[in-house]
């Protein structure tokens, strides 16, 4: 009788450490993502004092941030790609490793073009973490607490996106510009010591797989991405001959990189699986959503300046909002996926982002303050839901030879997203608002390019919702038994 109630006691301070290891490694991954998310936001805050001290222009310390967003965009899929292959964690050290490094060479660097260096070496580790995170999740954790991590890995890049700002300007006031390149050195270290001791050993079946990296559509696909991500920012919004010429390119890279990766015998992206209808609505609703909040991101402070008249410090408290509300959303998401399912959630959280924009598309400014922040706390809970829920449905039905470069593809599809919303849609704005210069556009203006943008961005949204129907139903269909007529 003594043995009976004895027997179970080890195997329980067995799994409590298991657990224990594993709430460690996930700590490990979502400091991963916070650093990627604070490598980008906090640099932003810092491009005029950086212009002082290295005697530049605006457009030539603009590539202090282009340099980041290029490396992450170009290189993506291909470190995706690659940890299937070699193996997720050690990849995924390797890339802590090189983004901590690139920030201490960014903080010493003794000119703007070492800088930009180091930073494009930032953005390579950061590709790394962002594209392996999502991967490795879906291998450590259980499956019935999958949301509930994808959730907190959302959470964690809210944090980053909301922080970035406001450390890097308290950063800069006490320690210089240097400050906001050192401050990721010891979180990093921190990131890589919870990653190499809680992270599980790459099997031998992934670190030793058969197949062959994919070099030329690895490099194809860089410079095709790289391509369009320059077409979108060079120009700020303003459309010339180079972003034409830009645009050309990337639709014949693109062509160029489907001959490519059907004739390869181990392809980076195998073409059958963009023909996969769930993974495809995943990917394009995943982007257009992204679109959408980054719009939030670009319409709103000239509202709130132009409409409202509110000064830069009100502006940024409210603007401080939406990531704030996106933060304490995401682990309840997460929750609500595990407990009610991913499609269910995904739906309700577009149909909120949906509600919300349109909102924002009939807002009066009358209403001011609390008129504007209500509908942006739908769209960014909205948000919440949908990758949360999402996440997990891409990653949940993907094989785990595969996860690397999936993980990878939903990162590509979320940074292309925010790259067009920043510009397209910026363009829809100015041109709505009708003014030469928005920055001086009257209040009535502005506002009407407001009403005006976020009424496409609810259009988009909607598409989304045709998309990601008709996405369950091909995947439905396709389930169904041959009967043999």
């Amino acid at each position: 009788m003594k043995r009976d109630i004895a027997a179970p006691t080890e195997p329980t301070v067995e799994g409590s450490e298991r657990t224990r290891s594993v709430r460690l490694g996930l700590a490990g991954l979502s400091l991963s993502i916070l650093l990627s998310a604070l490598g980008t936001s906090i640099a932003n805050v810092g491009l005029p004092t950086l212009a002082h001290a290295f005697e530049a222009s605006f457009q030539d310390v603009q590539w202090v941030v282009l340099a980041y967003l290029l490396a992450i965009t170009a290189l993506i899929v291909g470190v995706g790609r690659l940890s299937d292959i070699v193996g997720r964690r050690r990849l995924l050290l390797a890339g802590i490793a090189t983004f901590t490094l690139a920030s201490g060479l960014s903080g010493l660097a003794p000119t703007l073009w070492l800088l930009i260096v180091a930073r494009a070496a930032q953005g390579l580790g950061a590709a790394i973490m962002m594209a392996l995170t999502m991967a490795l999740v879906a291998e450590t954790v259980p499956k019935a607490r999958t949301g509930s991590a994808m959730g907190l890995l959302a959470t964690m890049s809210a944090i980053g996106t909301a922080l970035g700002p406001s450390l890097g300007g308290a950063l800069i006031a006490g320690f210089g510009w240097p400050a906001l390149f050192f401050v990721n050195v010891p979180l990093g270290i921190l990131t890589y010591v919870l990653a190499h001791r809680h992270l599980p050993a790459d099997s031998q079946g992934t670190a030793r797989a058969p197949a062959r990296f994919d070099v030329p559509g690895t490099i194809v696909l860089a410079l095709t991405l790289a391509a369009y991500a320059l077409a979108m920012t060079i120009g700020r919004g303003h459309f010339g001959p180079l972003n034409i010429v830009l645009l050309l390119a990337t639709a014949l890279g693109s062509g160029l990189f489907v001959l490519v990766e059907a004739k390869a015998a181990s392809p980076l992206v195998r073409l059958a699986m963009i023909r996969d209808p769930a993974l495809s609505a995943s990917l394009i609703t995943n982007g257009l959503v992204c679109t959408v909040m980054m719009t939030t991101l670009v319409v709103g402070p000239f509202y709130l300046a132009r409409t409202l008249g509110l000064d830069a410090a009100i502006i940024g408290l409210v603007m401080s909002v939406g990531p704030v509300v996106a933060a304490m959303s995401g682990i309840p998401a997460g929750r609500f996926v595990d407990r009610f399912g991913a499609r269910p959630v995904m739906m309700v959280g577009l149909a909120a982002t949906a509600v919300g924009a349109a909102a924002l598309s009939m807002l009066p400014a009358t209403l001011a303050i609390p008129g504007y922040l209500a509908p942006i706390a739908v769209v960014t809970a909205g948000y919440a839901l949908f990758q949360a829920a999402n996440n997990t449905a891409v990653m949940a039905g993907i094989g785990a030879d595969r996860r690397g470069v999936v993980s990878g593809m939903l990162n590509l599809s979320r940074n292309l997203g925010l790259v067009t919303g920043a510009s397209v849609m910026g363009a829809v704005f100015a041109l709505a608002s009708a003014a030469s210069d928005i920055a001086t556009a009257p209040p009535e203006a502005v506002a009407s390019g407001m009403r005006v943008t976020f009424a496409v961005a609810a259009g988009l949204i909607l598409l989304a919702i045709v998309v990601a129907l008709a996405g369950q139903a091909r995947t439905a269909s396709s389930a169904l038994p041959d009967d043999g007529r």
